[in-house]
């Protein structure tokens, strides 16, 4: 056969070349392709792989991370002893490993305003496997701006969705929507739990619809949500319509240029001096004068517990605040301090003074006052 391919690939391929429907002229799409996976975790794992498998000619991949043993139940590209190295290192190892073909090309920095769309007019399409809404927003705006179709999932529990956006002529992910849910009420994988073969079964959706995109094959998911359910197993899926209104996509976009996505959200840490943290010494030594409130999910207060807190999760603080004593010191704590000090500042601005974060959250208190408790 002839064509830009080595003896070495037409074996590696040769399941793909026989294939009347996808052939030599859509491996030669693939080869040519420069896809970009934001995300070396629960989604990102399984579509780096089968990308690479697949032989995307360059496959781009963004992470800061570093690779923690409670990754290793869903993040299938990292193995017990990367523990502790970034994730860019051993997923670029291993994808080079499953195919030394591929050119795997690292992005060690974290996505932002000012770096995405020069990062993304790199590529020809982009994959989102990120967890958290101000980066989706990002990626979907600047998706739409570089004119780069957006291969979108994400995982929460035991279900899952992916859909393709910001494709010529179909929707983005702010037609479908518009505005980010409120701080709080939809918890990360990390905050709510995931079983960790839901973001392996979306993951490989989001692969399948990043070939079937390159490669022009069958009917991608635009214009469509694809829903998955692992404990009923079921699949769905929802029609998405452009919306003629959309500030980003519309006709008459208001959206020209990438804005702050945490101000958006509503999620950006508050400002230092704003926020006062106490230490577990300080815990240890006020304990007995303090209310103690754990803003984490009941799934996390299940793995471990400061005794004597009550349970008020994030999402349901603003119906619940009336519960606390507004005339006896408050500390607030979550896993790691980020929720709680958002927390601290809401209960602040509805009239609570006394009110404090525990720096570092339960994970610090672990590590330095109550090792007999499970870390997680």
């Amino acid at each position: 056969m002839s064509g830009p391919f080595s003896a070495d690939e037409i074996r590696r391929y040769s399941r793909h070349l026989i294939l009347p429907e996808f052939g030599a002229r859509g491996q030669k799409k693939l080869k040519a392709a420069r896809v970009l996976v934001i995300g070396a975790g629960g989604l990102g794992s399984p579509a780096a792989m089968y990308l690479a498998a697949a032989g995307v000619g360059t496959l781009g991949l963004v992470d800061f991370d570093v690779v923690d043993l409670s990754n290793l139940q869903r993040q299938v590209l990292h193995g017990t002893p990367d523990v502790g190295r970034p994730k860019l290192d051993s997923a670029t190892e291993r994808l080079r490993a499953l195919n030394p073909e591929v050119t795997v090309v690292p992005h060690a920095l974290r996505l932002s305003a000012e770096n995405a769309l020069e990062l993304f007019t790199q590529y020809d399409l982009v994959l989102d496997g990120t967890d958290n809404f101000a980066t989706r927003y990002l990626i979907n705006d600047a998706c739409v701006l570089s004119g780069r179709p957006n291969v979108s999932a994400s995982v929460f529990r035991f279900e899952g969705q992916v859909s393709v956006f910001g494709a010529k002529d179909g929707p983005c992910y702010r037609c479908l929507y518009p505005e980010p849910p409120p701080p709080g009420l939809a918890p990360s994988c990390g905050e709510g739990g995931v079983l960790g073969i839901v973001p392996g079964v979306v993951g490989t959706l989001q692969a399948t619809e990043a070939i079937k995109v390159v490669a022009g094959l069958g009917q991608p998911l635009i214009g469509r949500l694809l829903t998955f359910d692992a404990l009923e197993m079921s699949f769905r899926q929802f029609k998405v319509k452009k919306d003629p209104r959309c500030p980003v996509c519309g006709p008459s976009p208001t959206l020209t240029a990438l804005i702050d996505y945490e101000q958006f959200c509503g999620t950006r840490a508050p400002p230092p001096g704003t926020v006062r943290d106490v230490t577990p010494q300080w815990l240890v030594a006020h304990r007995s004068s303090v209310q103690l409130v754990d803003v984490r999910e009941p799934g996390e207060r299940e793995i471990n517990e400061i005794s004597g807190s009550v349970c008020i999760p994030m999402g349901d603080l603003a119906s619940r605040f009336n519960e606390l004593p507004a005339d006896q010191d408050i500390v607030v704590y979550c896993k790691v301090g980020e929720r709680s000090a958002r927390a601290v500042e809401y209960l602040r601005t509805v009239g609570f003074q006394r009110v404090f974060n525990l720096e570092g959250g339960i994970e610090r208190w672990v590590d330095e006052v109550d090792e007999a408790l499970p870390g997680y």
